[in-house]
């Protein structure tokens, strides 16, 4: 599976210290789940938190949905440790925070790989400061683990000094760097959260307007988001009815040893076919996630 087929429309952050939040995480209809070490988890707290995500981990129960671990930074106290720590656990990946180089991508994996990380385990990057989006291109391609990016959009705001609008326009070089990186790498990319949680016609607009631009999907803080961003990055019901016609088609003509592939009088090129089947095969997976949580 590519990094890009697997459906990450909603991807909900839980802090790793609140053990009841872990238990929860396993029926919440979200694709994936981000088991935070980092900014939700006091100082004093890193060790129980890493206690905690261990255990939910071992008891299993969730499903399809991706499992990823936030570490701290490296620069701190409680990197080094929360990678030794991640590398032995049964998540999809781990999610690096601030990150300005490929060189930092590099050092983390370096460290995964000497603790036993699987060959699977996926590295994720936090774009969210100036250097961080110039640098998305040498992020994207620093490892064949790359797996995606993630904006961390407020804390981005924050450095550009520019202001929260709600049609977010002073962030559009950021994503339109971040968005072509990620896309010439063969990599996911997902929109950063909204913040505020009692705006509800906002988030929705915000999540319209990412999968316009080309995210995957939206990081959320609180689960009553989740349903909209489904709603917002779930592909269209004849999208997928298309998609299939053509992977259907391109198989029957295989199996025939045909090597023009026409649908409906039309010829269809192998990159249709591929995006086809990756459609495809992205729906079946949301309808396997979103049965294991009715």
């Amino acid at each position: 599976m590519t990094a890009v087929t697997r459906p990450r429309r909603s991807v909900l952050y839980m802090p790793g210290s609140n053990p009841r939040a872990l238990d929860k995480g396993r029926s919440l209809p979200c694709d994936g789940i981000v088991m935070d070490l980092e900014d939700a988890v006091a100082p004093d707290a890193k060790q129980a938190a890493r206690d905690a995500i261990a255990a939910a981990l071992a008891a299993g129960g969730y499903g399809s949905r991706e499992i990823l671990i936030r570490v701290n930074g490296l620069d701190t106290p409680w990197g080094h440790d929360d990678l030794v720590f991640a590398a032995g656990q049964p998540a999809h990946g781990i999610i690096l925070s601030k990150v300005e180089s490929g060189g930092t991508v590099r050092q983390a994996e370096s460290l995964l790989e000497r603790n036993g990380a699987p060959d699977a385990m996926g590295i994720w990057c936090m774009v969210e400061t100036p250097r961080g989006v110039l640098a998305a291109q040498e992020i994207a391609a620093s490892t064949p683990r790359m797996a995606g990016l993630m904006l961390g959009t407020n804390d981005l705001a924050k450095d550009l000094h520019c202001l929260h609008t709600p049609d977010r326009m002073p962030l559009m070089t950021s994503f339109g760097l971040c968005l072509l990186a990620a896309r010439a790498h063969g990599i996911a990319i997902l929109d950063g959260v909204h913040a505020d949680l009692n705006d509800d016609e906002g988030f929705a607009a915000v999540c319209r307007q990412g999968r316009e631009l080309g995210f995957d999907g939206k990081t959320l803080i609180h689960p009553k988001t989740i349903a909209a961003a489904n709603a917002a990055f779930s592909p269209r019901a004849e999208d997928i009815a298309w998609a299939r016609r053509i992977a259907a088609a391109h198989a029957a003509a295989m199996a025939e040893g045909k090597g023009v592939l026409q649908v409906d009088g039309k010829l269809v090129e192998g990159l249709h076919v591929a995006e086809a089947q990756r459609l495809v095969a992205m729906a079946d997976m949301i309808r396997e996630l979103e049965g294991s949580t009715t």
